[in-house]
């Protein structure tokens, strides 16, 4: 692991790590998938026996963050105990028995010529991973790039700099346990926001950047990267109850949504109802988001149903409201038209992340899935499904809304790519 000072020649040093990732990822990409799993046990283990350890050096992170008055909720952010660290030991096994998806070859069919073609996944090559404030990134991250066969170069937050070094020794167990570089995964060890301006141009020795923080941090990568960026800024999420909705499961799933966890990228932020539906549906949210302590601002005609329904505190929505990633007990309320004006709102004011139809119409739904252009679309269910565990991919790096190469929850396949490979036996162009 590289361990940088202030008094360290910072572009020197982040060239070093990088030119050393890229010598990783080439011994990386050939790594069995039996090497790659040892690796995640033994740094499993590792972060096992080595829990007072880690545990004392985030202690000695929470301090600091509590002297430069941190709130509470960054704290809760930072803070290790016994049991996040079981967890991120269980999550560097579970990643250990995700199949392999490098070498996977797919498509390969005969061409007239007599050539077989077709497409092999292959690792992405030196990913830089910048994130804040939580500690288990460096395990997480690091297991994921290490099994999809990717070098990796983290840049953790100054706030947790002692907790990540301390996960990332155990990386580094894990790495020399399996005979694998210990280059492989590398953490940068240096507070100095310059060293993320360098990682995000080395574009000759990072093949992708993951932002993983607050819009802030996100927008700051995106406009200085020289690198890809797989990342999404905001998570404005709508659930649309369609005039066909079932009622009970347009209250169900609209509850569920914005109410489930309030902090997250999946959570609903604006909720659409279709005006002949709209006075059956809303006051019944209304009741359980007012006894939830959810603060509800709603256009004309959405207040207009819930004064009539007696429920009071309602207030009147701005045109900022719709465009708000609250991540707070705090929901926009627009009655539309129909379908059209509902993906005409989501195609305005949406972050292009997750969205939901609830509707009983099948045609709709069709319509619903071609025409929102969002990295998930669903129907009938809570936005709150919108995660990399749930979709089965078993861990994830991050959502992304990107539009090329990852969509989406991004797991280990997320973090490949494909080339073309072509199986002859003496074959000539003619």
């Amino acid at each position: 692991m590289n361990d940088l000072t202030a008094s360290t020649d910072l572009h020197a040093h982040m060239l070093a790590m990088g030119e050393a990732a890229r010598s990783a990822s080439r011994a990386l990409a050939k790594a069995t998938t039996a090497a790659k799993n040892r690796a995640l046990e033994a740094a499993a283990d590792a972060l096992v026996a080595r829990e007072n350890g880690i545990l004392a050096a985030n202690a000695e992170d929470v301090k600091g963050a509590r002297a430069e008055g941190r709130d509470d909720a960054f704290i809760d952010r930072l803070k290790l105990t016994a049991k996040a660290i079981e967890a991120m030991a269980d999550g560097l096994r579970d990643i250990a028995k995700l199949p392999d998806p490098v070498g996977e070859v797919s498509g390969l069919t005969y061409r007239p010529s007599g050539i077989q073609v077709g497409r092999m996944r292959v690792p992405l090559g030196v990913i830089g991973i910048i994130y804040e404030s939580r500690p288990n990134v460096t395990a997480d991250a690091g297991g994921l790039c290490l099994k999809s066969g990717n070098a990796c170069i983290l840049r953790g937050g100054s706030e947790s700099m002692k907790s990540n070094q301390a996960i990332a020794q155990c990386l580094a167990i894990g790495l020399k346990a399996a005979g694998l570089p210990e280059t492989s995964i590398q953490l940068v060890g240096t507070a100095d926001r310059r060293a993320v301006d360098e990682l995000v141009a080395m574009d000759k020795h990072v093949d992708a950047i993951v932002p993983r923080g607050g819009k802030g941090l996100i927008e700051r990568v995106s406009q200085a990267a020289r690198v890809p960026v797989i990342k999404h800024l905001d998570g404005v999420c709508h659930v649309y109850v369609d005039a066909a909705a079932d009622a009970a499961k347009a209250v169900a799933i609209a509850d569920n949504a914005k109410t489930q966890r309030y902090g997250t990228c999946n959570t609903m932020e604006t909720l659409l109802l279709a005006a002949p539906i709209a006075a059956r549906v809303l006051p019944k949210l209304a009741k359980i988001y007012a006894k939830k302590g959810v603060e509800m601002r709603a256009d004309a005609e959405a207040k207009a149903i819930l004064e009539k329904a007696g429920i009071a505190g309602v207030k009147d929505a701005t045109e900022e409201d719709f465009y708000a990633e609250y991540l707070a007990p705090i929901i926009a309320i627009a009655v539309v038209p129909g379908l059209d004006g509902a993906i005409a709102h989501i195609a305005r004011y949406g972050s292009q992340h997750t969205d939901a139809i609830v509707t009983e119409d099948w045609s709709a739904a069709q319509r619903f899935l071609r025409e929102v252009d969002s990295s998930s679309v669903m129907v009938n269910a809570s936005t709150r499904f919108a995660d990399g565990f749930e979709y089965g991919l078993g861990a994830e790096i991050g959502i992304s809304t990107n539009k090329l190469h990852a969509r989406g929850p991004v797991g280990l396949e997320g973090l490949t790519s494909q080339k073309w490979i072509v199986l002859g036996d003496g074959h000539v162009r003619e």
